[in-house]
């Protein structure tokens, strides 16, 4: 039982910012990776940016030159900071996680998505 709540997509114009947060709840202990992935129709879901444990980030190329993870770890909050977005960036965001859940186990969550639109 960990729920992932995303929020901060919406409509924006090329150029634009928005930052995506996704709120961990639920019972676990501790989280192992956090990250944010996306899709488009007819395209396999793809790793967008991930932070782990031990604070290391991985970006997808498109992503590494506009597009910042962090983490607030009182909060149990991962956040995908966008700027400079383009068109091409438009899909649904998806929040991910590994979470350890008990003295044995670790299980990977997905958030609901959310929608980036990027449009004039």
């Amino acid at each position: 039982q960990v729920q992932l709540v995303e929020s901060g997509g919406g409509k924006v114009q090329p150029g634009g910012s928005l930052r995506l947060s996704c709120a961990a709840s639920g019972s676990f202990f501790s989280f192992n990776a956090m990250g944010w992935f996306r899709q488009v129709p007819g395209k396999e879901r793809e790793l967008v940016a991930d932070i782990t444990s031990g604070g290391s980030t991985n970006y997808a190329d498109s992503a590494k030159d506009r597009f910042t993870i962090s983490r607030d770890n009182v909060k149990n909050t991962v956040y995908l900071q966008m700027n400079n977005l383009k068109p091409e960036d438009t899909a649904v965001y998806y929040c991910h996680a590994e979470a350890r859940v008990s003295k044995f186990t670790s299980n990977r969550y997905w958030g609901q998505g959310t929608q980036v639109t990027v449009s004039s």
